[in-house]
C-alpha cells in the first residue's frame, strides 16, 4: 500500500510538472517567431469592425501565426485587443504572434511611397507615377483634370497644374491615381494657407496669378536665398509694364504644342503661344510647374530690391542689375565671354 501510495506521488509530481512544462511552453509560444507562408510575403487587409478572433483566423489562414489559441494568449498578455486597426499589413519574416498583435495595434499598415521633386509638370508627374508601379500616366493625367478640386481657389482653372503639392507620399497598395491627386491638392492647401492667402489679397494678387509666379520661381533659382530676388524681379517688371521674358514659360508653350527639342531658339522666342512671356505681356495663363513652399512664400514675400534682370552665372546663382546696360554687361560676362573661353579651352 505505501509502495502504491509512493507510485502515485511520483505519477502527481510528474503530471504537474509536465502540465507546468507545458504551460511553461505554451506561454512562452506568443514570443516564438513563426514564419508558416512560403511567398516572399504576404499581405493580410483588416476591414474596420473585423473581431479579434476573425482577424485570429485571417492571420492564421495566411501563415503568420501557428494558430488561434496563441493569438488569444497574445492579446490577453498584450492587453490590446480592443484597439488592432483596420487597414493592410504586409509580412515578410518570421515574427512572434506579440509583435504581430503590435504591429496591428499601433496601424502600421503597409504603404508604398511615391516621391515628386518640385519643378515638374503634370505630364511629368504622369510618367514617374507609371514608373514607381502605381498604375499608368494616363490615369494620373485624367484624374488631374478634376479641376472641382480647387474651385473655391481657382474657379477657372482648366486643370490641376502647379495645385499638385511637390512632396512624398506613402499609399497603401490599392490607391488609384484619384486617391493620390486627392492628398496632392489637399497638401497644397495646407502649405497654401489662410496665411499666405492673406498676403495675396494684399498684394492684390488672386490664387492663381501666386501660383503661377511661383512656378516661374521655381523653374528659375534652386537656391531659396534668390526665390525672393527672383520674384522681385518679375514683380517690378509687371509693375512697370515690361514683359517677363521667361524662357522656362517659352519651353512650356512649346512643349504644349510638342515642338520642344530640347533647345531654345531665338526663333522660339517668337512662337505665338499665351505662354510666350516675349510676345504676350504679364503672367502667363497658369502655372507651369508644380512650386514649392519656398516658391510660394516667395511669390507673396518678395525682396526689397529694384532689380529689373538677372542673368545665370552658370553655376546655378544669378547676377541681378537694375539697368539695361549693367544686364547686358552681365549678359558679356557670364554667357557670351564664358562661354567664348569654354570653346576655346576645348580647342
Amino acid at each position: 500500500m505505501r509502495r502504491l501510495v509512493s507510485v502515485i506521488g511520483i505519477l502527481l509530481l510528474l503530471f504537474v510538472g509536465v502540465g507546468l512544462y507545458l504551460g511553461k511552453r505554451f506561454y512562452e509560444s506568443a514570443e516564438e517567431p513563426y514564419r508558416g507562408y512560403t511567398a516572399s510575403d504576404v499581405f493580410v487587409e483588416i476591414h474596420r469592425g473585423t473581431s479579434s478572433r476573425e482577424i485570429g483566423r485571417q492571420l492564421v489562414s495566411a501563415g503568420v501565426i501557428r494558430d488561434e489559441w496563441v493569438f488569444r494568449l497574445a492579446l490577453w498578455r498584450s492587453g490590446l485587443g480592443e484597439v488592432l486597426q483596420a487597414g493592410e499589413y504586409r509580412f515578410f519574416e518570421a515574427a512572434s504572434a506579440s509583435s504581430v498583435v503590435d504591429t496591428l495595434a499601433n496601424g502600421r499598415v503597409h504603404l508604398r511611397a511615391i516621391t515628386f521633386p518640385e519643378g515638374l509638370t503634370i505630364s511629368e508627374m504622369a510618367q514617374l507615377f507609371q514608373e514607381s508601379g502605381f498604375g499608368s500616366a494616363d490615369s494620373f493625367l485624367n484624374a488631374s483634370q478634376r479641376v472641382e478640386l480647387v474651385a473655391s481657389w481657382d474657379p477657372e482653372a482648366p486643370s490641376l497644374e502647379g495645385y499638385l503639392f511637390p512632396e512624398t507620399y506613402s499609399l497603401p497598395r490599392g490607391a488609384i491615381a484619384e486617391d493620390l491627386v486627392a492628398a496632392m491638392v489637399a497638401q497644397f492647401g495646407r502649405v497654401f494657407d489662410d496665411g499666405l492667402r492673406q498676403r495675396s489679397i494684399e498684394r492684390g494678387l488672386s490664387v492663381r496669378e501666386v501660383v503661377t509666379l511661383a512656378s516661374l520661381i521655381q523653374k528659375e533659382t534652386g537656391l531659396d536665398r534668390e526665390r525672393p530676388v527672383v520674384s522681385a524681379v518679375y514683380l517690378n517688371r509687371l509693375g512697370r509694364g515690361m514683359l517677363l521674358q521667361c524662357d522656362p514659360t517659352v519651353i512650356y508653350g512649346l512643349r504644349l504644342a510638342g515642338l520642344y527639342d530640347g533647345n531654345l531658339t531665338r526663333a522660339n522666342l517668337r512662337f505665338d503661344s499665351p505662354y510666350n512671356t516675349y510676345v504676350y505681356p504679364g503672367l502667363p495663363p497658369g502655372p507651369i510647374a508644380a512650386p514649392g513652399a519656398a516658391d510660394l512664400i516667395a511669390a507673396v514675400e518678395p525682396a526689397d530690391v529694384s532689380y529689373l534682370y538677372f542673368v545665370s552665372r552658370n553655376d546655378g546663382s544669378h547676377v541681378f542689375a537694375d539697368t539695361l546696360r549693367e544686364h547686358n554687361r552681365n549678359v558679356r560676362d557670364y554667357q557670351v565671354d564664358y562661354f567664348r573661353r569654354r570653346r576655346g579651352a576645348g580647342n
